[in-house]
């Protein structure tokens, strides 16, 4: 089945990550003129053959726009970017500083993505948003209470607003989510690598393994592309083999 977006301008945030870079083939796969942004990871994202690459740290209000600038006219954007911060640490042992650095990798990045594409929504009178939230933001994650604050507002406050809000400039405009579960990119390849670990986080999932970032970058493809998805908007896909929680005890 065709995707129609052949010829489309997609910009992709994270693209130098794991699941990044693999939403920016899978768009590049369909055809799509891509613009692939990066903040750190410039080896990663050079690897991204035949598409536009474009710099900017994206909690940065100023860099944002000059990336929105760089782009030029957009069809649809992935915002992918994200950080999971490793340390397992308990909001009780939690510091501000770590709290609010999450908070701006992951919710104000997402939101001035979101702003930053919107507008051109606005000017355009079309264009379809997926932002990638995360299970923690679905069914909390203890020691990582800042992401799970962060992503649950992506996938729900933010999401649920911006689908109404887009179609008073553009009435056929869609903005929908897709949050992941444990997947194997770099950012988690630590965890992943381990048995132990892996036994206990599908431990609630009907399908018992972790996702590979090409399992999520396919949900995005379908969400963004009107053709399979246009009467989609305001919806959160989880991307988790089923899961149903987190086991609160070892």
């Amino acid at each position: 089945m065709e995707t129609g977006l052949r010829g489309k301008r997609v910009l992709v945030t994270g693209a130098s990550g794991g699941i990044g870079s693999a939403c920016a083939r899978a768009f590049a796969a369909e055809g799509a003129e891509v613009v692939a942004h990066y903040n750190r990871g410039q080896d990663r994202a050079e690897s991204l053959e035949g598409m536009q690459l474009v710099q900017a740290d994206l909690t940065d209000e100023a860099q944002v726009e000059r990336l929105f600038e760089e782009a030029g006219d957009l069809d649809a954007c992935a915002a992918v970017a994200g950080v999971w911060p490793r340390e397992d640490v308990s909001v009780w042992e939690l510091s501000l500083e770590r709290w609010e650095e999450t908070l701006r990798a992951n919710l104000t990045a997402t939101f001035l993505t979101a702003r930053g594409f919107l507008r051109g929504v606005e000017r355009q009178g079309h264009g379809s948003l997926v932002m990638v939230a995360s299970t923690a933001g679905v069914f909390g994650e203890a020691g990582h209470a800042d992401y799970a604050a962060a992503k649950s507002a992506v996938a729900y406050g933010l999401l649920l607003s911006l689908k109404n809000e887009v179609v008073r400039v553009a009435p056929r405009a869609r903005v929908n989510c897709v949050s992941p579960g444990w997947t194997r990119t770099p950012m988690a390849r630590r965890e992943i690598d381990d048995p132990e670990v892996v036994a206990r986080v599908t431990s609630t999932m009907a399908l018992r393994k972790v996702a590979t970032p090409d399992d999520v970058a396919r949900q995005v493809v379908v969400l963004t592309s009107d053709e399979l998805s246009g009467h989609v908007t305001g919806q959160m896909v989880v991307v988790a083999g089923g899961m149903e929680g987190r086991l609160v005890h070892p």
